[in-house]
């Protein structure tokens, strides 16, 4: 197959383009990860946010205390009970992130071609020729002639209060540079980023720790997104900190890739991660801008092959301040769509934009036309080729039912699942239509108590594409007889039927396990 045949073979008919879009249960088969924050954290927005179609909502300890975002995970378990739509909670670490104190909040305003210095020095007052950083290393880290970029950036998604430094000289813990363009900040923090330098700090720090080991297991995070991840070591140490915490053990990691670094040793971190965040902010300072979209299209295929969600962000940063993205950021969403990306991770537009609930929603229909557009049958192909045979168990019926339910015309996938697993490899051969995963729940003790899993799995595919949970009732063992399998399969079906996404003469695939054969079936439904 010549592989430069354009993504939309048909040609588009222009009429087609200017039907209305129609409306559906799920937004789109795209996920959207919201960033709760100032003007996204009362009842009435999140519960807005949930219905517009946001399904991970994302906590971002770079600024906020514990307990200020504690009260809004409880408006969002609010919000998750009166909208009943499900949600996952994302803890986002700080990680080693440099950034500039300004005490006294007083705006400072940097002139170009002057010389400013960068100090460890906090109990200084920051000034138009000093600036206090949170740092002690940095004088070690930089040598003459390296970048620096100063801005609230990744907190606003403004650029117009950005500023680049070039290092001119180290003095003792000192670093003097030559400021490259005027501009004022205000504000009492800044970050910081050095262009490709190593930061000698550990990549979970103590203070991440504490978060994760209060906020994170009082909250049962379902995700961890670690920031700055730079090897797969980063991973590891991250998931055996999780598993001494007894309940977090579930917990997924999602590595945030953001600088050069992260991105050498992309190959080894996808291995050890759950997920990968392409943090498309601080990789646009660390690598050269016409670089980002061929590190964005290769990682995401690499993710995709390896059936792990890969979560791409800072999409429409105009919609902090605007109703409607711009033309190029519409492009761009629905691109990471066609590019394979899972999900689409926004921060500053919900965290502190005035239209949180109007973003989603419109990245919603962006993704939704995207996905109407989506290769699958290239893709399938290229998935089953790069998997290779023999093929495993599991990888070959998950193909298989795909398969079936695109030659049938299915409306629904049904998945019956436990761990999750078997759904996410559904999920990896790219179904056209909705998979409806049934988490089964198993029964586990610890010699104490009896408890049940299947809330973190059901949450956990919130983040995949075309995935969506339902919790199958306890009360139904699945493994015991083939009528209980029946009566959750009839569940699944009204389920479905009742959120529209099945009618009468459809027909489904479910994908099941009965004793210790995998089944694919094919059931045509009557009225």
């Amino acid at each position: 197959m010549n592989s430069h045949h354009l993504l939309l073979e048909e040609p588009i008919r222009m009429a087609s383009i200017l039907e209305p879009s129609k409306s559906t249960f799920f937004a789109a088969m795209t996920k959207i990860v919201g960033t709760l924050g100032p003007k996204s954290r009362t009842v009435e927005i999140i519960s807005g946010c949930l219905n517009a179609g946001m399904s991970v909502a994302r906590f971002d300890f770079s600024w906020g205390d514990a307990e200020y975002h504690q009260e809004t995970i409880d408006n969002l378990k609010t919000a998750v009970k009166s909208t009943k739509k499900l949600c996952a909670v994302m803890l986002d670490t700080v990680g080693p992130e440099l950034q500039v104190v300004n005490k006294t909040e007083h705006p400072i305003s940097l002139q170009a071609d002057t010389s400013v210095v960068l100090t460890p020095d906090q109990a200084k007052e920051a000034t138009s020729n000093l600036l206090p950083i949170n740092f002690t290393g940095l004088s070690k880290a930089v040598k003459k002639g390296d970048t620096i970029f100063i801005g609230q950036y990744l907190f606003t998604g403004s650029e117009t209060t950005s500023v680049w430094l070039e290092v001119t000289e180290v003095n003792g813990e000192d670093v003097v540079c030559l400021i490259k363009n005027s501009a004022t900040l205000s504000g009492p923090l800044y970050t910081l980023h050095v262009s490709q330098i190593r930061i000698e700090q550990p990549t979970l720090t103590d203070k991440d720790k504490e978060v994760i080991s209060t906020w994170g297991v009082r909250n049962n995070i379902d995700f961890l997104s670690l920031s700055y991840t730079r090897h797969a070591e980063d991973v590891r140490q991250a998931r055996e900190f999780l598993s001494k915490l007894g309940d977090l053990c579930q917990t997924q990691i999602f590595a945030k890739i953001e600088n050069i670094e992260g991105l050498t040793h992309f190959d080894e971190i996808l291995q050890e991660a759950d997920g990968i965040i392409l943090s498309r902010g601080n990789l646009g300072i660390d690598l050269p801008p016409e670089k980002v979209f061929l590190f964005q299209k290769a990682a995401v295929y690499k993710c995709n092959m390896a059936g792990k969600p890969a979560v791409v962000t800072r999409v429409v940063d105009s919609m902090t301040d605007n109703l409607r993205p711009t033309r190029a950021e519409a492009t761009d969403v629905a691109n990471a769509v066609l590019d394979g990306s899972d999900a689409i991770l926004l921060g500053a537009e919900t965290l502190r934009g005035s239209y949180p609930i109007e973003t989603i929603s419109i990245v919603g229909r962006i993704c939704a036309e995207a996905e109407k557009v989506y290769n699958q049958d290239l893709y399938f192909k290229k998935t089953v080729k790069y998997v290779g045979e023999p093929m495993s168990h599991l990888e070959s019926i998950a193909s298989s039912a795909v398969r079936a339910a695109i030659k049938v015309k299915a409306s629904v996938l049904i998945c019956f699942t436990s761990t999750g697993r078997a759904a996410r490899l559904i999920s990896k051969y790219r179904p056209t239509m909705p998979v409806i995963s049934v988490v089964i729940p198993r029964l586990k003790t610890n010699q104490l108590r009896w408890t049940f899993t299947g809330a973190f799995e059901a949450r956990q595919s919130l983040i995949v594409r075309g995935l969506f949970p339902l919790l199958a009732d306890p009360r139904h063992p699945a493994e015991s007889t083939n009528a209980t399998n029946e009566s959750v399969l009839k569940v699944a079906l009204d389920h479905g039927k009742a959120i529209g996404v099945i009618k009468s003469h459809d027909r489904v695939v479910v994908c099941q396990k009965v004793g210790d054969a995998s089944v694919v079936k094919i059931l045509e439904l009557e009225d």
